[in-house]
């Protein structure tokens, strides 16, 4: 793709499909309902836990996070996804999810157990990042969780850009800071580096980390 064509998110959309829900959400929902089980919460009829998905795409974690029996506020500026995820939602599950057509950075989130952004957040322009990890993390209740990843300064993205996006890369040391800034404790947070493919099958090097952190009081 030359510098001077959009991204084509809806090509993007098409490799993706029918991949399963990222491990980070996962182990997220895991430890959230170990927690509840461990402290034997005994909760209100109707309660459901509530979760943002960020860049929720054409669904892939929002759709196993309403499978779990969350609620779910799901947000992505491209109506291409929205529409995608729409379609997928079963309807019996539809009183449970709030699609929101916005740019994560303008989502207003109401107290929350989770926010996942499964490699949405390195997407958002430098100038804006710290504004956008306060907007976001604030919002997290004590015992809640963030799950997703950040991109390293090593990853190839970091270099060149072959797409026309804006992206945000970081050090490990400022990973450590965003998280502890926010009362974050990393549950896991692994540094991964390694050459691979992208979702086109294309040859890249990655430098990502894959983080679940539970906020303390």
């Amino acid at each position: 793709m030359s510098e001077n064509q959009p991204y084509e998110w809806s090509r993007y959309f098409d490799a993706v499909q029918g991949l399963p829900p990222r491990d980070t959400l996962l182990k997220a929902i895991d430890l959230h309902e170990s927690a509840e089980r461990a402290a034997q919460i005994i909760l209100p009829p109707g309660h459901r836990p509530i979760a943002a998905d960020l860049g929720c795409g054409d669904g892939r974690d929002t759709l196993e996070l309403l499978r779990r029996g969350w609620r779910v506020i799901a947000v992505d500026s491209s109506p291409d996804a929205i529409h995608r995820l729409m379609d997928k939602a079963p309807i019996d599950q539809m009183d449970r999810l709030e699609p929101r057509t916005q740019r994560f950075e303008d989502a207003k989130l109401p107290p929350i157990d989770l926010v996942n952004a499964s490699f949405a957040l390195p997407h958002c322009d430098p100038a804006d990042f710290d504004d956008l990890w306060e907007a976001i993390t604030r919002p997290i209740v004590p015992g809640g969780r963030f799950a997703g990843q950040l991109f390293g300064i090593r990853d190839e993205w970091a270099k060149k850009n072959p797409d026309n996006l804006t992206r945000t890369f970081h050090a490990r040391a400022d990973v450590e800071r965003l998280l502890d800034r926010a009362r974050l404790v990393p549950e896991l947070l692994e540094e991964i580096e390694r050459p691979g493919k992208n979702a086109f099958g294309e040859p890249k090097h990655w430098h990502v980390f894959h983080i679940v952190a539970r906020r303390v009081p």
